[in-house]
C-alpha cells in the first residue's frame, strides 16, 4: 500500500467532495462538553448560513515529493481580454494552481498565483509547456512576473481556519 496509490488518491478526492465528510460529534462533545444536539444543530447552522463550507483531509504535500511551493506576482493586461480569457483558461485547467487571486497594493502586479512542484526545474517546464508555448502572445498579456519559491526551512505553517477563529474569539473578548 502507498500513500499516492490509485485507491489512496481516490479516497483522498472523495474526502475533498462537499458533505462527503462528517465532523465526529462525540469527540467535540468530549472537547466542548456541549450537548450533542447543540453541536448537530450548531453545524448545520453554520452550513446554512455559508461559513461552513466543508470537511477534508490535510496533505503533507512535502511527503508526496512536492517540496516546492512557487508563489508568482503577476501584471497582467486585462485590456487584452482575448488573452486574459486564454490565461485564465489554462490556469483553471493547471493542477498545479490550487489559487489564483486579484490583488491590489503599492506595486504594478495585479494577480497572485500560488502553485505546488516537486522542484525548481518542473515550474519552468510546466510554465513553458502550459503558458508560453500554448498562449499566442503570451508576454503581451503576462507583462511582469515575480517568482518567490517557498521552501526549507519553514518558519510557521498554519491553517487559515485556526487563525480566523483565534482572531474571532479575541474580537469578541473570548480569550
Amino acid at each position: 500500500m502507498k500513500a499516492d496509490d490509485i485507491i489512496r488518491l481516490n479516497i483522498l478526492q472523495a474526502l475533498l467532495e462537499g458533505g462527503s465528510v462528517q465532523p465526529n460529534i462525540r469527540r467535540i462533545k468530549v472537547k466542548t462538553k456541549y450537548h450533542l444536539a447543540t453541536i448537530k444543530a450548531s453545524l448545520d447552522f453554520l452550513q446554512k448560513e455559508g461559513l461552513l463550507v466543508g470537511y477534508g483531509p490535510k496533505i503533507a504535500f512535502w511527503k508526496l515529493g512536492y517540496k516546492l511551493e512557487a508563489v508568482e506576482l503577476l501584471q497582467l493586461d486585462f485590456s487584452r481580454q482575448d488573452l486574459i480569457e486564454q490565461y485564465l483558461k489554462a490556469a483553471e485547467k493547471d493542477p498545479h494552481v490550487y489559487a489564483l487571486n486579484s490583488i491590489m497594493g503599492s506595486g504594478n502586479f495585479n494577480v497572485i498565483s500560488s502553485q505546488f512542484y516537486s522542484d525548481v526545474e518542473s515550474y519552468h517546464k510546466n510554465l513553458q509547456e502550459r503558458y508560453v508555448k500554448k498562449i499566442p502572445n503570451y508576454y503581451d498579456v503576462v507583462k511582469d512576473r515575480q517568482v518567490f519559491y517557498l521552501t526549507e526551512p519553514t518558519f510557521k505553517r498554519g491553517s487559515r481556519t485556526d487563525s480566523i477563529i483565534e482572531i474571532m474569539r479575541k474580537k469578541a473578548g473570548l480569550d
